[in-house]
C-alpha cells in the first residue's frame, strides 16, 4: 500500500499537466468551438429572457412539476408543438476566468487525490510503470470523462460533444497515468 501523502508530487504535477493540456486544447486547438451554437435572432431571444425576469438557474421547458401532469392533454400538446429544451442562465457580467481556472485546477487536484487513493490502495511500492499507468489512467479517464455521458443521455447534448470530452479525458488520463507511473515509489 502507498499513502496519498507520498504521492503528493504526481498529484500536483498531473494537475499542472492537465491544466496546461486543457489550455492548449481550448486556446490553440479549439476543437470545442463547435460545442455551442448561436441562437437565431439572439438579440430578440435574450431581450425576451431579460423581460421575463429569468434569474440564474437551470430551466426545463415545457416544465412539468410532477409525473401526473405529464400525461395531461395540455402538456402533451406542448411537447408535440415544442420547442423542448434545457436552458442554463448564469449571472450577468464578464466571466470571472480567474475563478473558473482556479476551480478547474482544484478539480484536477481532487481527481489526482482520487487517483492516488485508488492506485495507492491497489498497488505496492515498486509496481512496474505500465501497471501503475493502467490503474492511474483508468481512474483519471473515468473521472474526467464519463460524467459527460449524462448530458447526452438525459439532457439532449449531442454525442459528438461528449466524444470530444472523452478525447480530452483520454489525454488527461494519459498525462496523469504517465506522471504517476514515472513518480511511483520504488
Amino acid at each position: 500500500m502507498v499513502s496519498i501523502a507520498s504521492l503528493w508530487l504526481p498529484i500536483l504535477l498531473s494537475s499542472i499537466a492537465v491544466f496546461a493540456a486543457s489550455s492548449i486544447i481550448h486556446m490553440a486547438l479549439k476543437y470545442h468551438a463547435a460545442d455551442y451554437k448561436k441562437l437565431p435572432d439572439e438579440e430578440k431571444i435574450t431581450a425576451a429572457i431579460r423581460a421575463a425576469g429569468v434569474t440564474p438557474g437551470t430551466y426545463h421547458f415545457p416544465h412539468c412539476p410532477d409525473h401526473k401532469q405529464m400525461r395531461t392533454p395540455e402538456h402533451m400538446e406542448k411537447l408535440k408543438t415544442g420547442p423542448i429544451g434545457l436552458m442554463t442562465i448564469i449571472p450577468s457580467g464578464s466571466p470571472n476566468m480567474g475563478k473558473y481556472l482556479a476551480c478547474w485546477f482544484v478539480y484536477s487536484l481532487a481527481i489526482g487525490v482520487f487517483v492516488a487513493y485508488l492506485a495507492g490502495r491497489t498497488l505496492a511500492p515498486g509496481t512496474p510503470y505500465l501497471q501503475v499507468f493502467r490503474i492511474a489512467g483508468t481512474v483519471a479517464f473515468l473521472c474526467y470523462g464519463m460524467a459527460h455521458s449524462h448530458a447526452s443521455i438525459w439532457e439532449g447534448k449531442a454525442w459528438s460533444i461528449t466524444f470530444r470530452f472523452y478525447l480530452d479525458a483520454l489525454i488527461y488520463g494519459c498525462l496523469t497515468a504517465g506522471l504517476f507511473g514515472w513518480l511511483w515509489p520504488k
